[in-house]
């Protein structure tokens, strides 16, 4: 495993330093800036540090302290750990001027831009002192140059994604000189990142292997390329109604069907690119493991529904090497797991999965094709609500996603009737469900340690799922995408996509949308799709919110009535089990249905779509205006 610690090897070289180290005093104790960057091993050095506030810049399992994104959007729901955080969030409890500064990880404004003139000052310095190449190794300053400029497209990636309209920094700002920094159209900054990961892309390697492995490549730089434009086609930013919409450049966001091009040539590219002849990136398949099914110490665990390769896949090297575009390792250690599994394994369940996310795992059809669980066809082809789990074939992912009553976790029984792991007992569920993915099955507390190498920034069939949905765009379906797609269902087991959604557009965005949610599950996605969607405002999704309304005369029984539930981000619910002598599912002997219920109401207001600019950075900055609605 030593090549995928490479990261962490290099992020650990350093100790950690704050951005003014970096930049306001001299970039060696011991020595001025030109002595530095007049020595490639110095010069190595502040690449290092770049490299460490890369892996700070984008946590996707500590999006908020010790908190994923997931609790802030309907995936998970968060407990009340850490001052109960994720609650406040989703109560509507975040401004300009509080709670944001203290949950950011170094993954905000302020800490971001403080990143972007490291990078500044690196690009600056080896060009003014003409830094020597490495003598060992001719053509690694190239390299480093190169994955400076891709580090600094990057950190203004995760400042889009979060904020909007931003200023681009492509120079070294003078601390006292004027501050008349003003933010540029979402497109013109789209263009510039594009433009820095090509500068990028024309000076790294086509792959770095052995000791480099981890290191900025050329898949690396198409896979952010790939990423901008898609989000430059997606309704917030192309054509989509935005609410109050007060944005800088909001003449500028009229559709246009050339963006979903541009995201459609940039995924392929991704899709496309050979090293020496062959395919970059491939789909994990786990070599000798299909059909094979998750063991521990020999013994099957959850009554053979977990596949090996699917629960691999995020611990194999191969699938590390093969799969994922961008990544950063060791992003948490086995306290995550202690955090977030159930209390009868001695766990906190501080992220547990809603039932919005159970619903999105298809079944398995009769007819051999997979179809959504509110599908019109689903009871006739035998789903049961009351037996949701194990009455129809699910989709694989969901037995590897999700611990829910009667699942077996380590040849265990999860109970959510009675006992420590009983819906709301201490420190457990609150929704019904717990946590699975990317635990380690054999992980007891406090027996050994071990890290989580993901999840991954950027895999493969997130690039899959962004040219598929720009062909569907732009053209409609056709047999191309849906294979494509097809591929990446049966890598995990699943049946594949009826072929009705060839002659729907409707259709085949429908299922992209929920193949995208359910592959990249608690993966930091969902956060920031529902916002480029719009979907929390949008006519179809305020629609289901009436009739959920309409349901009934209080939230549990409307929950009941109603579903799928709408996408407005204003309620996360829940499934609990009610003992039924008829019931299916059977539990320490007692027999039980799964009944739906409410777990809580969300408040999401039109500024949440963008995040808002701290208050003390406006006053420092006069040009900069506020994000809408804030």
């Amino acid at each position: 495993m030593k090549k995928i610690y490479l990261l962490a090897a290099l992020f650990a070289s350093l100790t950690f330093a704050s951005c003014e180290d970096f930049l306001d005093k001299k970039p060696d104790d011991q020595m001025d800036e030109e002595e530095v960057f007049t020595r490639y091993n110095k010069v190595d050095g502040l690449v290092t540090k770049i490299y460490e506030d890369a892996k700070s810049a984008n946590r996707p399992l500590v999006f908020m302290n010790h908190f994923s994104s997931a609790p802030l959007t309907d995936e998970c729901e968060g407990s009340s750990a850490e001052g109960s955080l994720t609650n406040k969030f989703n109560d509507g409890a975040w401004n300009p001027s509080g709670m944001m500064d203290k949950s950011s990880c170094g993954q905000y404004w302020w800490s971001l831009y403080a990143k972007i003139r490291n990078t500044n000052v690196f690009l600056d310095g080896v060009k003014k002192y003409n830094t020597p190449d490495d003598i060992l190794e001719p053509g690694n300053l190239e390299n480093r140059i190169g994955e400076v400029y891709f580090f600094r497209a990057y950190y203004h990636y995760l400042l889009i994604r979060m904020y909007g309209e931003v200023p681009y920094l492509d120079y070294q700002v003078d601390p006292n000189g004027s501050m008349t920094f003003k933010k540029e159209s979402y497109h013109a900054v789209v263009d510039k990142i594009c433009a820095d990961a090509m500068e990028a892309y024309n000076r790294v390697p086509d792959r770095n292997q052995g000791g480099k492995f981890g290191r900025v490549d050329k898949g690396a730089c198409l896979g952010l390329i790939a990423m901008v434009r898609w989000m430059d086609a997606t309704p917030m930013w192309n054509g989509g109604k935005f609410p109050n919409d007060t944005r800088d450049f909001k003449d500028e966001y009229t559709y246009s069907q050339a963006r979903w091009e541009a995201a459609r040539d940039a995924a392929k590219a991704v899709l496309d690119f050979k090293v020496s002849g062959a395919q970059r990136y491939n789909l994990y398949m786990g070599g000798g493991d299909a059909d094979t099914f998750l063991n521990d110490n020999g013994q099957a665990t959850n009554n053979d529904k977990v596949y090996k390769r699917l629960w691999n896949m995020f611990y194999d090297e191969a699938s590390i090497e093969e799969e994922w575009v961008w990544f950063c390792t060791r992003d948490k250690n086995n306290y995550w797991q202690g955090d977030i599994q159930p209390p009868s394994f001695g766990g906190g369940s501080r992220q547990m999965p809603v039932q919005e996310q159970v619903d999105e795992y298809e079944y398995i059809s009769p007819d051999g094709f997979g179809y959504p669980i509110y599908a019109d066809r689903a009871k006739a082809d035998g789903y049961d609500d009351e037996n949701p789990y194990e009455g129809i074939k699910r989709d694989p992912r969901f037995y590897r996603d999700i611990a829910y009553h009667g699942s077996v976790v380590r040849n265990s029984v999860i109970n959510t009737a009675e006992g420590s792991d009983k819906i709301n007992a201490s420190n457990s569920t609150t929704t019904g469900y717990f946590l699975r993915k990317l635990t380690r099955e054999n992980y007891l507390r406090g027996n050994y340690g071990f890290v989580i190498n993901g999840p991954a920034i950027w895999r493969l069939p997130e690039f899959i799922y962004i040219y598929a949905e720009a062909v569907n765009e732009i053209s409609g379906p056709n047999q191309d995408i849906y294979d494509r797609i097809n591929e990446v269902r049966a890598r995990s087991f699943m049946a594949p996509m009826p072929t009705t959604v060839l002659s729907s557009k409707d259709l085949m965005r429908e299922y992209i949308y929920r193949e995208r949610r359910v592959e990249l599950f608690y993966e930091n996605n969902r956060l920031w799709q529902c916002r480029l969607y719009l979907e929390p405002t949008s006519d179809t999704e305020t629609a289901k919110e009436n009739a959920w309304e309409s349901a009934g005369s209080d939230n549990n029984t409307r929950s009941q009535n109603y579903w799928p539930y709408p996408k407005t981000q204003h309620m996360i619910n829940g499934m609990r089990p009610v003992e039924d002598p008829n019931g299916k599912i059977v539990v320490n002997g007692k027999h039980y249905k799964m009944e739906r219920f409410n777990v809580e109401k969300r408040v999401f207001l039109n500024q949440h779509y963008l995040f808002p600019i701290m208050d003390d950075e406006i006053k420092r900055t006069p040009g900069l205006t506020q994000n809408p609605s804030w």
